[in-house]
């Protein structure tokens, strides 16, 4: 059966939404949570990126069992991959047996910030991810290790804060080149939608047969529909964006002046806007008929808590999910039982 996860998206929510989010994510029955890692938002309306390792750990005190991954962290260029490898291995023991560290080549949005260069040429970043992903096991290993690679050194480095066992490498991959180095490196696949037949088929030949895979999609739910395709493009413009323009615009004013060039229809072209059940139940099903044992659905815009209460009660269920009994205490009382009203562009909903 396929898992469906929750979206902590740290560009639009404050750290203590996206705490509380997870508990209610927990408490509605999804399989598992997985945050976004930015320096900055996508825009400026967008108006957030919490750090988030930081949120990693008040996630971990909050709920009981959800299990919790990056998606993704970029380990190259703003992190040193040793950095993220003390980082992935600290929230692993917060977190036993159940986070996952989501790695990928990043975009120039965050990486850019401490006046590294982001290379234009997607070879040699997949070259320092996977340089950075062996730098990440070998000190997961334990004990004392130098490291001189081409683009990275570790010198007398030794990740005290070991868990017991280390927790699973995901990768991101957008294309085939990228799918394919997944495959090699990486312990699992986490892919954005763009490609999901070729990009699946891709992984699964190039070591990647009978690992996780993981499908990305971003929903916008809300009661009134054409409501919906107004906040996906309000809170959401890049998913019209077309090529590498998302992965090489380095400010949210770029991405502002890219919102310009696209409608609301364009952004709905990428954006599943929906007032019903039955258009997500149908592309999760979708998605797991294609191979993939996992989605991720990012809910976009402020409508939070109304679309995990919707998902508790129309979506989930279909695909054997429910709310945990016992283990999440109160969990009932972490929901509203009715939808609830909320704020969104253009007002208050009626």
């Amino acid at each position: 059966m396929v898992e469906i996860g929750y979206k902590l998206f740290t560009e639009a929510h404050n750290p203590l939404e996206l705490v509380q989010n997870a508990k209610q994510a927990e408490a509605a029955g999804f399989s598992f949570v997985n945050i976004t890692d930015h320096y900055h938002p996508w825009t400026g309306r967008q108006g957030h990126a919490g750090f988030a390792w930081t949120i990693i750990g008040a996630v971990a005190g909050a709920t009981e069992q959800i299990p919790v991954s990056t998606g993704i962290t970029c380990p190259t260029i703003r992190y040193h991959p040793a950095i993220v490898a003390q980082a992935a291995a600290t929230a692993a023991v917060m977190l036993p047996g159940r986070f996952e560290l989501g790695v990928g080549t990043g975009e120039a949005l965050n990486e850019h910030i401490t006046g590294a260069c982001f290379p234009s040429s997607e070879n040699v970043r997949l070259a320092m991810l996977r340089e950075a992903v062996d730098i990440i096991r070998t000190l997961w290993s334990g004990g004392m290790h130098d490291y001189y690679g081409a683009f990275y050194m570790i010198d007398n480095a030794q990740v005290f804060e070991l868990p017991e066992s280390p927790p699973r490498i995901l990768m991101a991959a957008q294309g085939t080149t990228a799918a394919q180095t997944a495959g090699d490196i990486a312990d699992g696949l986490i892919h954005f939608e763009q490609m999901p037949g070729e990009v699946l088929d891709a992984f699964r030949s190039s070591g990647g047969e009978g690992k996780p895979a993981m499908l990305e999609f971003a929903v916008c739910y809300d009661r009134d529909e054409r409501r919906a395709k107004e906040i996906a493009y309000a809170w959401f413009p890049v998913a019209a964006n077309q090529g590498e323009l998302n992965w090489v615009m380095p400010t949210p004013t770029h991405f502002e002046e890219l919102a310009k060039m696209v409608t609301p229809d364009d952004v709905a072209q990428n954006v599943l806007c929906t007032s019903e059940a039955r258009p997500l139940i149908d592309k999760i099903g979708r998605a797991s008929d294609m191979g993939y044992d996992r989605v991720v659905i990012n809910q976009v815009g402020p409508n939070q808590q109304e679309f995990i209460t919707f998902m508790r009660d129309n979506v989930l269920p279909e695909f054997g999910l429910s709310a945990p009994s016992r283990e999440v205490p109160g969990a009932e009382e972490r929901l509203p039982p009715e939808p609830a009203v909320q704020s969104i562009p253009g007002g208050q909903r009626p």
